[in-house]
């Protein structure tokens, strides 16, 4: 205690300037202290095991979609290690990174110079497999892509026969996506070009649920007026202002029409036939002669088949927010043209208000990129500012705490050194000090000598000494300096 009394001393006795310096100095210090720990790498890797060079570029790409702060690595991503555990379940959910596919650059690496002709014909294979599935990933509504392709082997004996090359496509679509008829004969003849010496009617194309996917489907052409009429719908409305559903019922029936004809050569028509009839009363006689022209003519025989299945009826279903329920006929107006109905062959449209979710689209702007990079130092900036407010609201008490260490420190030096002082000789020395201080050091000092010393002093100052010695304090909480003179 003696030593810690002795330092305030020795700081009270500093200027002014140099003891706000110290506080200054201190309150860095301790705003340092408590940022460290906040100031620490919270990146930690988002994944366990290594990714490929194509997993991180999908997995960058998705975490800049949703705003999240990431450090790229070569084979990794790092993320703040609070967020890890949700990214890595929205990050499950929305389907990335995809499984690894090998490119052709990548599988001719494994092939070495002894490597047998099976090994390498099977690993070319592969790299063309994987070449096609990468492709077809970045098409619209593509989510997922698998090709299996079968080479062709022609027949090596007699007894043996040839196989074409066939192919194996599976496709698993974005949620709500549905490709189109012409997507799917692009699709079919991409593969096919792709793979040497494969026909496109030997590729087969499923879904996710093993449906076949045809170009005559009937699931193809509701796909195109459907995103043909909501387009025309968000431009004239707004985007999210209706929610179209089509539906197309085919006829499964095929039709064939037979179409003949004649016409004549030249002008005359092709047959003539005249009839005359004449009866006389006067002979009574009765005489009916007729004759008939046939000329050349030309025949035109027309044979025409429709395939089956065919647009039977159109359904279309429109929802529209309640405040455009006043133009109901101009969207039913509009949907007409954009959608091609006849209603005439049984084609149904309905525009129904109702209260729908709508999905607000997030703006991409530069706040937003300013957010993604500002939200790992979100929690610092707000531990710095608290701090800067606590030393702001408990600086004057602090600095007045400091000030009575520095005063309690000198009165307990001048105590010390004034015990064995004569009562004039502790006089002259508490000249000039202020009353609290000199009531502090007599009230110290044993009663005669204290009484001895008052009497030196003139009566003002003896009576602001006096109060200050018979100050009351509480009981319960006592103030600042009962509680540093207690210690």
């Amino acid at each position: 205690m003696t030593v810690a009394r002795d330092l305030f001393a020795l700081v009270a006795a500093w200027p002014k300037a140099a003891r706000v310096a110290l506080v200054a100095a201190g309150i860095v210090l301790t705003i340092a202290a408590i940022a460290v720990p906040f100031g620490r790498p919270t990146s930690v890797p988002l994944f366990a095991n290594p990714l490929q060079t194509d997993q991180v570029s999908e997995v960058e790409e998705q975490l800049a979609a949703w705003h999240v702060a990431f450090v790229p690595q070569s084979d990794n991503v790092y993320v703040d290690r609070r967020q890890r555990s949700t990214l890595l379940l929205r990050l499950s959910l929305v389907g990335v990174p995809h499984e690894h596919v090998e490119s052709s650059q990548q599988t001719l690496q494994k092939i070495g110079t002894l490597t047998p002709q099976s090994v390498v014909d099977a690993e070319t294979q592969r790299g063309v497999e994987g070449d096609v599935e990468l492709a077809l990933r970045g098409m619209a509504g593509i989510d997922e892509a698998s090709v299996i392709v079968a080479a062709a082997r022609p027949a090596l004996y007699a007894d043996e026969n040839s196989r074409e090359a066939t192919a194996a496509v599976r496709l698993r679509l974005q949620a709500g996506a549905r490709l189109s008829r012409d997507a799917i004969a692009g699709i079919r003849k991409f593969v096919a070009a792709a793979v040497s010496g494969l026909n496109p009617e030997r590729i087969t194309i499923v879904d996710d649920r093993g449906v076949a996917l045809d170009e005559g489907a009937a699931q193809t052409d509701d796909a195109e007026i459907e995103g043909s009429l909501q387009s025309a719908l968000d431009a004239a409305l707004g985007a999210g202002a209706a929610l179209v559903r089509v539906r197309i019922e085919y006829d499964p029936r095929h039709d064939t029409v037979h179409d003949v004809k004649r016409t004549a050569i030249g002008g005359p028509p092709i047959s003539a036939e005249h009839l005359d009839e004449r009866f006389v009363s006067h002979d009574t006689r009765y005489a009916k002669a007729s004759h008939s022209d046939e000329r050349g003519t030309e025949l035109h025989d027309v044979q025409s088949d429709i395939s089956a299945p065919r647009v039977a009826r159109i359904s279309v279903a429109i929802a529209v927010a309640p405040q455009f329920a006043p133009q109901s006929p101009e969207i039913r107006n509009l949907a007409i043209a954009a959608a091609g109905l006849n209603l005439q062959r049984g084609d149904a449209i309905t525009v129904q208000a109702f209260p729908f979710q709508r999905t607000l689209r997030e703006k991409k702007d530069a706040w937003w990129l300013a957010y993604g990079a500002l939200v790992t130092f979100a929690p610092k900036i707000i531990v710095a500012l608290a701090v800067l407010v606590a030393a702001r609201w408990a600086g004057p008490p602090l600095a007045e705490g400091c000030a009575a260490l520095g005063r309690r420190a000198r009165i307990a030096h001048a105590r010390s050194a004034l015990e064995d002082v004569p009562a004039r000789q502790v006089h002259g020395v508490l000249a000039g000090e202020p009353p609290h201080a000199a009531a502090a050091i007599i009230s110290a000092l044993p009663a005669a000598t204290a009484a001895a010393v008052l009497d030196l002093f003139p009566p003002e100052e003896r009576t602001a000494i006096v109060r200050r010695m018979s100050r009351t304090r509480s009981a319960l909480i006592p103030d600042y300096e009962a509680l540093l003179a207690d210690g």
